[in-house]
């Protein structure tokens, strides 16, 4: 595996985990209108991230699998989730240690690795490389929107 690639995924990682440090319990639950809380967004990073761990050693294990999708937003509103008032502290361990297992995992990564593929239950073919590009993304579009989140003014 290239090690810039790896760099950039470690990097996302800590821009989204700095990005959560300045979410004090004040501003958590603020948002934009229509927009998640942050406390929404911490928790729903995690989630992903749990997707994602097991997403990635799925493709490595068993090429040609089925990846399932799920609806981000019935995840945020399920009651039984606690997205809305769970604390974000072990969200926040979770995204750590997946996303530091994921790293030490890509560093071992070949080029016949990257080439694997799945199909993705809603967009079709999925393999290592989209994984890799997906999931490097994802921690920082979620920081910026964290960032909105905790910049939005509180609402009574």
């Amino acid at each position: 595996m290239d090690p810039a690639a790896v760099a950039d995924y470690r990097a996302a990682t800590e821009e989204f985990l700095a990005a959560a440090s300045t979410a004090d319990a004040a501003r958590l639950d603020r948002r934009e209108r229509g927009g998640w809380s942050a406390r929404q967004v911490i928790h729903h990073v995690a989630d992903a991230e749990a997707q994602s761990y097991a997403r990635l050693r799925r493709l490595l294990a068993e090429p040609g699998t089925l990846i399932q999708g799920y609806d981000e937003s019935a995840w945020a509103a399920c009651p039984a989730l606690g997205y809305g008032e769970l604390p974000v502290g072990p969200a926040l361990e979770v995204i750590r240690a997946l996303r530091a297992s994921t790293a030490d995992l890509l560093e071992r990564l070949s080029p016949a690795d990257l080439a694997l593929e799945g199909r993705h239950s809603e967009s079709g073919a999925y393999g290592v490389a989209t994984w890799l590009e997906t999931y490097t993304r994802h921690p920082r579009e979620h920081a910026r929107q964290l960032a909105e989140a905790l910049a939005a003014p509180e609402r009574r």
